[in-house]
């Protein structure tokens, strides 16, 4: 807050003027020059889309004529017009109305606040005070005073950055497989059977392998074998049955591998082997999915018998059931499981962008979205999203990306078309957020805020779109939230007006803008705002090297009213 002596109304701190109680509006017009005052902020600054003024003043004792009236207006001039703030109107103690009474003795203090709707005229403008005073009918014009320069423009200074997003794929170059086989024994052999290589599940792994030698896309990784007895007899020559099992197993994959010619049937550590023993785990679960009659007997028994041992005597002292489990129990536990685990090795960026081109349709969605990513032509990019769409209309995503490219190219209304359709096709934040952005270009910040709270999924671009609609609004401890952990131009500048030059300062020098004509011309007000005048200078000169317009801009910008003559433009 800056106290200043000048020729107008305001404030006055302990300051006496001897003036006749008869004196009228002659005297008081002669004597309105030793006023003092406080405006704030000094000079005005735009805070989201209007001037806010505060005065603090103090009519003196013996001052105000009792029967007087005064009309204060505090207006902004500019050159081809002016706007007025509210007027505040005063009386003496013997004036006829309902306006604020001055007494004559002890005058007194007040507090004016008052904004009005900001234009760009204001930028170079003087806030004056018109002053009317009356006395019955007479009327008396006081000269017009100059309260202070006009108004900081600082705030309009927010590059339009809002970050739209682009739908992502989710696309693997490389994926993870396996092929899985099941061999089921004899009861107390390991030997493998003719007929269950004739399963289809073991077909299929044999023609799997045996296709090997017609693919380059895939990497085996290894096989595991994973082999069990059923819980009857001896528990060490069941262990045993289970490792010879799982042995058979490997050596027919083994033999299935050598006959394709691949190096990893001799590959040491290729295949690993894990005999589980008898499978009472696998037996509960086909007890319990059975429909045995005796089946919740013989599950108490397993509860009741840790003793493997005992849980078996137990179960065949239940003749008829256990004939039963015999049957329908018991064969399927007498197995191998394999896994052949392997990875596909997906195209390459070459095929992708080639067959984006020649074969569009021969892509899965990921695919076509992620060769769009492969190059940066814009016009290129819309050709495949637009392919992506149209093999894949029922894919929010490629509507979205085409709206991307279309924001991209300044073809916001197409743009905005896009993201409803995707929106349409499945609400998703993303198109959300896009929707947002193009909500608050177009100007109307209420629903852009609206639907940014219902994008935040999308990701930390949803708030820092947020934090530039807070800059717009006034709201600049809202932007610093919103736009935390960013480095950019509106980053440093919701600092600055939030009061941090020194923070602003900061991130500016991280940000991506920092070499650009407004980074230079940023930095210069945070210098200015640090009172470091070196550093406004260079600052201002490197701005007005890559902008010549900034010249202009700098001479008549209020940030720099203390360094005027010192600006080496």
């Amino acid at each position: 807050m800056e106290k200043r002596q000048l020729k107008g109304w305001a404030l006055l701190v302990g300051a006496t003027l001897v003036l006749s109680g008869c004196g009228g509006l002659g005297k008081m017009k002669k004597y309105v020059d030793n006023i003092k005052y406080t405006v704030d902020p000094n000079p005005l600054i735009v805070q989201g889309d209007s001037v806010d003024l505060n005065i603090n003043g103090n009519f003196p004792g013996k001052y105000f004529y009792k029967k007087a009236q005064v009309e204060l207006t505090p207006t902004l001039t500019y050159a081809g017009g002016e706007t007025p703030f509210k007027t505040a109107y005063f009386q003496g103690e013997a004036a006829v109305g309902n306006y604020t009474v001055i007494p004559y003795e002890t005058g007194k203090a007040f507090n004016y606040n008052h904004k009005v709707a900001y234009t760009p005229s204001m930028e170079t403008s003087e806030l004056m005070l018109m002053i009317m005073g009356r006395q019955g009918k007479k009327e008396m014009p006081f000269d017009p005073i100059k309260l202070t320069d006009g108004v900081i423009t600082t705030p309009y200074l927010m590059l339009s950055d809002d970050k739209v997003l682009l739908a992502k794929d989710a696309f693997q170059r490389v994926t993870n497989h396996s092929e899985a086989a099941t061999i089921n024994y004899l009861v107390n052999s390991s030997n493998v059977r003719s007929s269950e290589l004739s399963e289809a599940d073991v077909k299929a792994m044999a023609d799997f392998i045996k296709g090997l030698a017609k693919v380059t896309n895939i990497n085996l990784l290894g096989m595991t074998t994973d082999a069990w007895a059923s819980p009857e007899g001896e528990l060490s020559l069941n262990e045993n049955l289970a490792d010879d099992r799982a042995k058979s197993a490997s050596a027919w994959a083994k033999g299935q591998l050598a006959k394709a010619k691949s190096e990893k049937a001799k590959e040491e550590g290729f295949f690993t082997n894990n005999p589980r023993g008898e499978d009472w785990d696998g037996f509960k679960t086909a007890m319990q999915s059975s429909s045995i009659p005796d089946k919740d007997l013989v599950l108490r028994v397993l509860e009741m018998y840790p003793d493997v041992s005992k849980r078996e005597a137990e179960i065949k002292n239940m003749a008829a059931t256990y004939l039963e489990i015999r049957d329908q129990i018991l064969p399927a536990l007498r197995r191998s499981e394999m896994k052949l685990n392997y990875e596909r090795v997906g195209k390459t960026d070459e095929q992708l962008t080639a067959m984006s081109k020649t074969s569009p349709d021969s892509l899965n969605v990921e695919e076509l979205l992620f060769a769009a990513t492969l190059t940066t032509d814009l016009n290129e990019q819309l050709r495949i999203y637009r392919e992506c769409e149209r093999i894949h209309p029922a894919d929010h995503r490629a509507a979205n990306n085409v709206g991307y490219v279309l924001m991209m190219q300044n073809k916001m209304a197409e743009a905005e078309a896009q993201f409803q359709k995707a929106n349409s096709i499945q609400a998703n934040p993303v198109s959300t957020n896009n929707l947002g952005v193009v909500a608050r270009l177009k100007g109307d910040r209420k629903k852009a805020a609206d639907l940014y709270g219902k994008a935040m999924a999308a990701g930390p671009e949803v708030k820092y779109n947020l934090g530039l609609i807070n800059i717009q609004n006034g709201e600049y401890g809202a932007a610093n939230s919103n736009m935390s952990g960013t480095n950019s131009f509106n980053a440093a500048l919701a600092k600055m007006l939030g009061g941090d030059a020194a923070g602003a300062q900061r991130t500016l020098e991280q940000s991506p803008e920092k070499d650009t004509a407004m980074g230079h011309y940023l930095m210069a007000i945070a210098a200015a705002r640090q009172n470091n005048g070196d550093l406004v200078r260079s600052q201002l000169g490197m701005a007005v090297q890559k902008d010549a317009s900034l010249r202009e801009k700098a001479l008549k910008d209020l940030e720099f009213r203390n360094f005027k003559g010192q600006l080496g433009l």
